[in-house]
C-alpha cells in the first residue's frame, strides 16, 4: 500500500516573534487534494500554547505544497485552533477580513544568511567588519554576493512547491538577501510567505546555516531587513483618481500605532529615518519616496492613478497574516 509524507506546519506562541514547527504524518491512498488532509492534534504545552493540564491543540490545513525534498510529499500549512474548533489566540490567519480575496498582496521578504560558527552574517570576517554598503545590493561576485548557491537552491525549491515566487536579489547589506511574493487573497499571500519562510529554513540545515529573519541583526551602518507589503483591492486597481490613493494614504496617520503593534518587533531598532526608513513614530507618503511609510509607486501614476500602494514599515519577522489584517481594516475603514 502506497504510503504519503505529509508535513504539517504551523505557528507556535512564542512571543513576541513566533517560530515555525512542523511534524509528519504519514497516510495511504492520498488522493492530493486539500480537502482529504485531516485535522490533527499537537502537544500546545510544548510550543507555549497551551498548559500541561489541556495541552491538546488542533492543526486545521488551510494550503497543500508539493514537497520539494520528499518524493510525492507535500507540505500542509495549518491553523491552529482550539479542542472546540475556534481559532487559537496564535491564530493571526483568522484576523484576516477578506472572504472575497478583493485584496492582493505582494511581499518582499528580506533576510540574513546567518554563519553560525561566527554568529555574523555570511560574508563578515570572524574579526571586524567587511567593506562598507555600496557592491553587495544585486551585487555579483565572491567578493559582493555571499551564499548564492544557497539561496538558488531555495528559489528551485519554491518554485518545484507551486509558490508564487516573483523574483530575488542580494540585498544591501552583506549576506542579506530578499525573496518576493504575490498571491490574490490575504491569506493565500500569508500561506506562502510561510511555507517560503519553513523551506528556507529547512534548505539551511542542509547547509549549516541559519536564516535570521530579526530586522537589525547588524548594529551600525547596515540595512536592516524589511518586508514591504505591497497591497491593494478592486477599488485602488480601479480608483483612477489621485484622490482616491491619497484618502487611503491619510487614513493610515491615525493608526501608527497599531500597525507598529504587528509589523514585528524591535522595530524601533530599523524604523529611524536612515537606510530607506521612516522614522517609527511619523508617518508619511510620497510618490517613488523610500524613506517614506508608504510609496506610491510612479507605475501606479503612470497607469492613470490605478494600481497598488507599498507599506515599508512591516519588518522582516512580521507575521504577513497580521500585516495583511491590519492593512485591510484600515483600507476599507477609508473607502467606506
Amino acid at each position: 500500500m502506497a504510503k504519503t509524507k505529509l508535513e504539517y506546519i504551523w505557528l507556535d506562541g512564542y512571543t513576541p516573534t513566533q517560530s515555525l514547527r512542523s511534524k509528519t504524518k504519514i497516510v495511504s491512498k492520498f488522493s492530493g487534494k486539500l480537502s482529504d488532509c485531516p485535522i490533527w492534534s499537537f502537544d500546545g504545552s510544548s510550543t507555549q500554547q497551551a498548559p500541561g493540564g489541556s495541552s491538546d491543540l488542533l492543526l486545521k490545513p488551510v494550503a497543500l505544497f508539493p514537497d520539494p525534498d520528499r518524493k510525492d510529499g507535500w507540505l500542509v500549512m495549518t491553523e491552529v485552533l482550539n479542542p472546540d474548533g475556534t481559532p487559537h489566540p496564535s491564530n493571526g490567519r483568522a484576523t484576516i477580513d477578506d472572504e472575497d480575496s478583493d485584496f492582493w498582496f505582494g511581499f518582499e521578504q528580506e533576510y540574513f544568511l546567518w554563519d553560525n560558527n561566527t554568529n555574523k552574517p555570511l560574508g563578515f570576517p570572524e574579526n571586524g567588519y567587511p567593506a562598507p554598503q555600496g557592491p553587495y545590493y544585486c551585487g555579483v561576485g565572491a567578493g559582493k554576493a555571499f551564499g548564492r548557491h544557497i539561496v538558488e537552491d531555495h528559489l528551485d525549491q519554491m518554485i518545484a512547491a507551486g509558490i508564487n515566487i516573483e523574483g530575488i536579489n542580494a540585498e544591501v547589506a552583506t549576506g542579506q538577501w530578499e525573496f518576493q511574493i504575490f498571491a490574490k487573497g490575504a491569506r493565500e499571500a500569508g500561506d506562502q510567505v510561510w511555507v517560503a519562510r519553513y523551506l528556507a529554513e529547512r534548505n539551511g540545515e542542509k547547509y549549516g546555516v541559519s536564516i535570521n529573519w530579526h530586522c537589525k541583526p547588524v548594529r551600525g551602518d547596515w540595512n536592516g531587513s524589511g518586508m514591504h507589503a505591497n497591497f491593494s483591492n478592486s477599488a485602488l486597481r480601479e480608483a483612477g483618481s489621485k484622490e482616491v490613493f491619497e484618502k487611503v494614504c491619510r487614513a493610515f496617520e491615525p493608526v501608527i500605532k497599531e500597525h507598529i503593534e504587528v509589523y514585528g518587533a524591535d522595530n524601533h531598532l530599523r524604523l529611524t529615518g536612515l537606510h530607506e526608513t521612516q522614522a517609527i513614530d511619523k508617518f508619511s507618503f510620497g510618490i517613488s519616496d523610500r524613506g517614506a511609510s508608504i510609496r506610491i509607486p510612479i507605475s501606479t501614476v503612470e497607469n492613470g492613478w490605478k494600481g497598488y500602494l507599498e507599506d515599508r514599515r512591516p519588518n522582516s519577522s512580521a507575521d504577513p497574516y497580521k500585516v495583511a489584517a491590519r492593512i485591510i481594516k484600515t483600507v476599507k475603514s477609508a473607502l467606506k
